[in-house]
């Protein structure tokens, strides 16, 4: 049951019908849209939900949807059930489209049972009728006119009306020269038509010239236009011909209404298909314009509304380009009124009016505009009671009107009744308005009435924090700016505010300071106190959301960097990997130059030619492994970089026991243990520089060349028999010196960049390079300028640093040498 009968208009509805309504294609469609009806039975709600759900997927998915665009022919196919009576050429015309239109969508639906199941369903209770479309086809052309093909005598008719008139064109053309010439006629002059017969135009003056019937004058008699007599005799018999013409199509129309009468009562349901489609998709249209969903559901008095929306509401305030405040709001067993209190203008008529909507919507069958979580139940009886009914003619005033309605509620409603009332009490003296209010209130609470009410009266608030199955609720205001936040929520009631409005409206102070001292203290304190709930519960909740947000963020902050480090851990591996196998090539390169140029040297028994060659071509493989100087800068960087992070981890696990004491050593060099920095000499020859000391093996730089070699070859020496047998050995190109190189790319290396006007990706590959540089080089302290623009290349750069191990801070550079512009790395020491 709804009541009262104007439910559709109190809420709403009426327009929500009418926006279905304009989005339908044809008539036929527009009648369901009327005809729309509110529900209790679960099948059919369920079956409307899906099949607008299946719409809207269409809507969103298939463009290629045909469109039920037609006109509705039930109306001729009814009349042609009497024998005899047939349909005229423009009604067949609407016949084969609206088939047309029939077939497509058929085609659309065959196979696509499981994407659509509720609407295949109904498109496969449907019948095509090809033999019709055919029979149509072989009588009309696609402009809708007759086809000359559609009887063998109305080829032969037309064909003889052609003739004669081509004849009859031929002769006028003639005449009408003729009367030029002789100046009977204007020389732009014309054949003209007139009651489909031709004519030539004369002056009046000159009529007489020509034999013939006058059939026409112009308004101001001056031309008149004459039938020659020498083709009246031709012009008649075309009319005959055109009579014969009409008298056979009308034999063919009458045949092809014959033919369809057998169809016509599986033609009917067709058109009630064409207009089912048309009506469902009318309502996914306005579902998807509103943001709805078709929502899961129970078969019980029940509502939990996540984000629901007016959809008038939202409509208006999304074409105004503002935002519409979701409401929450859940109706059950434990909670089942909820006394919304608050200020005026707060939005307590609206949320009443919204959730009468979207029940009302819900079980007519059209989706509402709330989240995917909700979930929405059946409502047997929806009872509302809002605005003012008051009536002269019948004698009752805006509070007997109440009371009616009131009376109607205790009577009818149950436990599977939906209950709206707005400013419940409201209408007579206060404290008898809200006496009458508590003790209806009580009988639908005693009855499991459902439904939401909203109220100023205090006494109810108190009544509703006491009694069982009631539930206070509170449209939230913000005092400070004195605005209305239109968000309800369960739990509190609701301050109505009334001071601070009458304040901000400008009400005199002393009115007010009056108004307060006559309502007591007691009362406004409690108004004061509610008020101070309502303030602190609002900055609790916003304080919640913030630290909600900031968990969000940092959470995603940490897994962001994690995948850095797992990227970097991964990035370290594969440079290790590559700058091993890089060195492990160098070496062997080197060893296989120096074999090769000793050998030659014996060979050559120290002839000067032969050793000048040999040692040409060792300096050519030395050019070639050295050619590429940013290739080998690379490669030490990464090994410095290598030897930095695991200098800790090396230390404990691969390094031998501690060297001797210095003291120990100033005593017997050569006797103590290896440490990096030592001078040695490989097996009493060559003379290098210890790079590091393994469990079983030492890394030497011999020049150039950095090998690998055991223990048991090396003989440590001091730095001045080092020096000494430096002085003694001739120079030669490949004895470069290690550190020498070192030095030399220290003095080269340049601590800042300029990255202005590069890509991000070119930006950080500079930056890496420049940072891996520094680390080899031990430099601290880098500067990066990027430029302020939108900030966009900063925040990116900063986000990959923070992720390097080697970095320990990032900051702006002073406002003097750049500031915000300008990024100072500082180095992990």
């Amino acid at each position: 049951m709804i009541y009262p009968a104007n439910f559709e208009a109190k809420i709403k509805f009426d327009k929500i019908r009418q926006l279905i309504a304009g989005n339908c294609l044809c008539e036929m469609g527009r009648e369901l849209a009327d005809e729309m009806a509110f529900s209790t039975d679960e099948d059919t709600i369920r079956a409307a939900q899906e099949e607008t759900n299946e719409a809207m997927c269409i809507c969103r998915v298939d463009v290629d949807f045909p469109a039920a665009s037609c006109r509705d022919a039930r109306p001729f196919l009814g009349r042609i059930r009497v024998e005899g009576l047939f349909m005229e050429v423009e009604e067949l015309v609407i016949l084969r489209s609206s088939l047309e239109s029939l077939n497509a969508i058929l085609r659309f639906f065959k196979g696509k049972e499981t994407t659509y199941p509720r609407l295949a369903a109904r498109a496969s209770s449907v019948h095509f009728f090809p033999y019709i479309l055919q029979r149509l086809d072989s009588v009309l052309t696609k402009n809708g006119a007759i086809k000359d093909s559609a009887s063998p005598a109305l080829a032969d008719i037309r064909h003889s009306i052609a003739r004669k008139q081509a004849g009859i064109s031929r002769r006028m053309q003639a005449l009408l020269q003729q009367a030029r010439d002789e100046g009977w006629a204007d020389k732009d002059s014309e054949i003209a038509i007139r009651d489909g017969r031709m004519v030539i135009p004369l002056p009046s003056a000159f009529k007489r010239q020509i034999r013939g019937i006058v059939h026409d004058e112009s308004a101001t008699g001056k031309t008149s236009y004459i039938e020659p007599a020498e083709i009246i005799e031709t012009n008649n018999e075309i009319r005959e011909l055109q009579g014969e013409e009409r008298r056979e199509i009308a034999r063919i129309l009458r045949q092809l209404s014959a033919d369809i009468r057998p169809y016509v009562p599986d033609l009917l349901p067709s058109y009630d298909f064409l207009a089912f489609i048309d009506f469902v998709r009318a309502k996914a249209r306005f579902a998807l314009n509103a943001d709805a969903v078709a929502p899961a559901f129970v078969n019980a008095p029940f509502a939990r509304w996540r984000r629901a929306r007016h959809p008038l509401l939202l409509l208006a305030l999304r074409a105004a380009g503002k935002e519409i405040v979701p409401l929450d709001m859940e109706i059950n067993e434990k909670q089942r009124l909820i006394l919304i209190s608050g200020p005026n203008a707060g939005g307590k008529s609206v949320c009443l009016q919204t959730a009468g909507l979207l029940q009302y919507m819900f079980q007519c069958g059209i989706p509402v505009p709330v989240e995917d979580d909700s979930r929405f139940g059946i409502f047997q009886n929806i009872l509302i009671d809002i605005g003012d009914e008051q009536s002269i003619e019948n004698d009752l005033s805006t509070y007997s009107s109440h009371l009616i309605n009131m009376k109607h509620f205790t009577r009818h409603a149950d436990s599977r009744s939906l209950v709206l009332i707005d400013e419940f009490g409201a209408g007579t003296e206060p404290m008898l308005g809200g006496a009458i209010a508590e003790a209806i209130l009580n009988a639908l609470n005693n009855n499991a009435v459902k439904g939401i009410i909203t109220t100023h009266y205090t006494n109810l608030k108190h009544f509703a924090a006491s009694a069982e199955g009631i539930v206070n609720g509170a449209m939230l205001y913000d005092a400070g700016r004195m605005t209305p936040l239109f968000t309800l929520e369960i739990g509190n009631p609701g301050s109505s505010f009334a001071f601070e409005i009458a304040k901000k409206i400008g009400l005199p102070r002393e009115i007010i300071e009056d108004a307060t001292g006559k309502i007591g203290e007691e009362r406004v304190n409690f108004d004061k106190h509610l008020k101070d709930v309502i303030r602190d519960k609002h900055y609790w909740e916003e304080k919640r959301k913030r630290i909600h947000q900031n968990e969000k963020q940092l959470e995603d902050v940490l897994q962001k960097y994690q995948r850095a480090l797992e990227e970097t851990v991964k990035l370290r591996k594969q440079i290790l990997a590559e700058a091993k196998e890089k060195a492990r090539d160098i070496l062997r390169g080197a060893n296989s130059s120096i074999e090769s140029t000793i050998r030659e040297i014996k060979e050559s028994q120290a002839d000067k030619e032969r050793t000048k060659q040999a040692r040409r071509a060792l300096d050519e493989d030395k050019k070639r492994l050295l050619e590429d100087d940013e290739e080998e800068k690379r490669l030490l960087q990464r090994v410095e970089q290598l030897k930095n992070r695991e200098k800790r981890k090396e230390e404990r696990e691969k390094r031998p026991p501690r060297a001797l004491t210095a003291t120990a050593r100033r005593e017997d060099p050569e006797n103590a243990a290896l440490s990096r920095g030592d001078r040695v000499q490989v097996d009493n020859k060559t003379i290098g520089e210890v790079i590091e000391v393994n469990a079983k093996s030492v890394v030497v730089a011999l020049g150039s060349l950095i090998t690998t070699v055991k223990p048991s070859r090396l003989t440590r020496i001091s730095a001045a028999r080092a020096k000494d047998a430096a002085r003694d050995t001739p120079p030669t190109p490949h004895h470069s010196n290690y550190l020498e190189t070192v030095d030399r790319a220290r003095a080269d290396f340049k601590p800042e960049i300029d990255l202005r006007g590069l890509r991000g990706d070119e930006a950080l590959q500079r930056v890496e390079a420049l940072v891996d540089s520094a680390v080899m080089l031990d430099v601290r302290e880098l500067r990066l300028i990027h430029g302020t623009g939108t900030g966009a290349l900063k925040q990116l750069l900063r986000e990959h640093l923070r992720a390097n191990p080697f970095v320990a801070r990032l900051e702006d550079e002073h406002v003097q040498r750049g500031g915000a512009g300008v990024t100072r790395l500082t180095l992990e020491p």
